[in-house]
């Protein structure tokens, strides 16, 4: 379901779109974090888009459908299973500006399970079996259409519009969505709207709001250190639904009610290399990947704030009046609502070979700590004090508010262009019995990657989330 999100990002704690096989564009948006957003909802960097991903997997890696499965889907009427997918380009007429795709899914778990239930009638004159196997193939339920349109209007600004389309006679209304790009020397601005806007949880489960826009202003930097901010304006219109649920889920997404937020984040970020390989490397052998060519072992801070002024429905999730405790902030009047927070992240990568040779030339193993609300940590850190003070029992919570949010990945090559990565969560839960384990393994997500030796830094993932039992297919680009 997730980003398969490679611990050391270079956005640090922002929020970013999670990759899933439910829709046909292949992404959906998080639901921004309570109290605090973690850190802003829109805040990712530009990415190819899954017709393109389609597209190339067809003409460079000549594989005639892609395959995805998801067992969760956003829409209550599409049975859930293995779909395949196939684009077609639209001709450009001789316009390099113009990108046009109808990418097409077929739901071919749906229609096993269709034959396997109704069965094919006997063959006769009046009735060959070909036309049996035309009603199952008739049934519109298997299908589902995404027609997109890129427009280049500058080598800097890009127009993004797309309409996807299900067969199902109970879901009419199509998803519209439209995305614009521009790059500024030193930033990244991105509008987006879409109808209805598409949410997930961190438990998987899928929200849609009527109307939803946002604009984002990222600055971009050329090092590895240095600070860096986000201004972030968003605007729901209608309230939250619950996909697969008939009523308005209005107290569980309290940060998805309708109104009109606008969220700024400042952090600094500091890298620093314990160990760099200075060996030569193998010459006139290119690298599978050349960001993953330096042996090393590093560590990357960063720490910053984080500010949300409220407008509307969406200020229930501040307490009334002045909420202010410790590093955080809170507060309400009326309709309107700010809050603020710090946060902070600390990572650690350790690299072993140059990936260049055959065999097991890749050994790559990174760790994140984040602390995502400064104002829980040390209120955590001042009760737990407290309590060691006056020489009473921990309280359980307050271990658990100061323990970080801590992500595992190792990354290694097996063979050649191919490699496995195991990305996983591991949290310290107390509030179990003592029967239970205290140290569980959340959300693992499993990878094979193809390193695309010839584009230099991208590679195609194909990535299993046991949890969500979804498996899918994507290319990636420059990710270390």
């Amino acid at each position: 379901m997730r980003k398969l999100r490679w611990v050391r990002d270079d956005d640090g704690l922002w929020d970013l779109d999670r990759s899933t096989p439910a829709t046909l564009n292949g992404i959906a948006r998080p639901v921004p974090s309570d109290p605090i957003p973690s850190v802003l909802g829109l805040s990712r960097g530009i990415r190819l888009s899954r017709p393109k991903q389609v597209d190339f997997f067809q003409r460079f890696m000549f594989m005639p459908f892609v395959p995805s499965y998801s067992l969760h889907t956003p829409h209550p009427q599409s049975p859930p299973g293995f779909s395949l997918q196939r684009v077609f380009s639209l001709p450009t007429f001789a316009l390099d500006r113009w990108f046009g795709t109808v990418l097409g899914q077929f739901n071919l778990q749906k229609l096993v399970s269709g034959i396997k239930k109704n069965g094919f009638r006997q063959p006769t004159r009046q009735s060959p079996w070909f036309q049996s196997v035309a009603e199952h193939l008739s049934d519109k339920s298997l299908y589902a259409v995404d027609l997109c349109s890129e427009f280049y209007l500058t080598p800097d600004d890009s127009l993004l519009l797309s309409l996807e389309s299900y067969g199902y006679d109970d879901y009419k209304t199509p998803r519209k969505k439209a995305v614009f790009h521009h790059k500024f020397p030193c930033h990244n601005l991105t509008l987006e709207a879409a109808s209805p806007g598409l949410f997930v949880d961190k438990d998987g489960t899928f929200y849609d709001v009527p109307l939803t826009m946002a604009v984002d202003l990222a600055s971009v930097s050329s090092s590895d250190s240095g600070p860096s901010y986000h201004i972030c304006i968003n605007h729901n219109a209608g309230p939250p639904k619950k996909i697969g649920s008939q009523q308005n889920d209005d107290a569980t997404v309290a940060s998805l009610q309708p109104g009109l937020s606008a969220t700024t984040a400042f952090s600094f970020k500091n890298s620093i290399d314990v160990w760099r390989s200075r060996a030569p490397k193998l010459k006139m052998v290119q690298p599978y990947d050349i960001f993953l060519s330096n042996p090393h072992i590093s560590a990357t801070g960063i720490i910053g704030c984080v500010m949300t002024a409220c407008f509307g429905d969406n200020s229930v999730r501040a307490p009334r009046g002045d909420g202010s405790k410790g590093f955080g902030l809170g507060v309400r009047r009326g309709n309107c609502a700010l809050l603020a927070d710090s946060f902070a992240t600390v990572s650690l990568s350790a690299q072993h070979g140059t990936f260049q040779k055959m065999f097991l030339d890749l050994t790559r193993f990174q760790a994140v700590l984040d602390f995502p609300s400064g104002s829980t940590f040390f209120s955590g850190a001042a009760s737990l004090a407290n309590d060691v003070y006056n020489s009473r029992a921990p309280n359980l919570q307050a271990i658990q508010d100061i323990c970080p949010n801590t992500t595992l990945s190792l990354h290694q090559q097996l063979v050649g262009p191919f490699s496995l990565r195991v990305d996983s969560g591991v949290e310290l839960d107390f509030k179990k019995g003592e029967s239970e384990r205290v140290l569980k393994v959340k959300d693992p997500v499993f990878a094979v990657e193809y390193a695309l030796q010839v584009l230099g830094s991208a590679k195609a993932v194909a990535w299993y989330s046991p949890r969500q039992q979804e498996f899918m297919m994507e290319l990636r680009f420059f990710e270390t």
